[in-house]
């Protein structure tokens, strides 16, 4: 079955945002986020590659060296589907978008080859 990449996205104003929050606020926003993200895993486990995972703060490596930087990249997960669009679908109501402060999720085709064979 064809594998997608699904890459969870967020704005960093929008993670200095909810950062600014009460921590009352954020901490119930967390529970709720986590108890649906753990729900959607479940009722998506048949379809799930490989576990979420989730990246902190980036580093840059460039041709001039090695820089901080920043992107919208919070995470991502491998899920297994009939097509980009069956893949798409599967995260409609996920909890990153519809509870945490995630703008999008990227659904993008896994395109990888087999792994080529190393001489001896």
């Amino acid at each position: 079955m064809p594998r997608f990449v699904a890459v969870y996205t967020m704005k960093p104003e929008d993670v200095v945002a909810f950062r600014a929050r009460p921590r009352s606020e954020q901490e119930a926003i967390d529970r709720a986020g986590l108890k649906a993200w753990n729900e959607w895993c479940k009722r998506n486990a048949a379809a799930i590659v490989a576990a979420d995972v989730m990246v902190g703060k980036t580093r840059r490596v460039t041709k001039s060296g090695i820089a901080d930087a920043q992107n919208q990249i919070a995470g991502f997960v491998i899920v297994e589907a009939a097509d980009i669009d069956a893949a798409a679908g599967l995260f409609q109501d996920h909890p990153h978008i519809n509870i945490f402060p995630g703008d999008g999720i990227d659904v993008m085709p896994d395109v990888t080859g087999p792994p080529l064979e190393r001489p001896s």
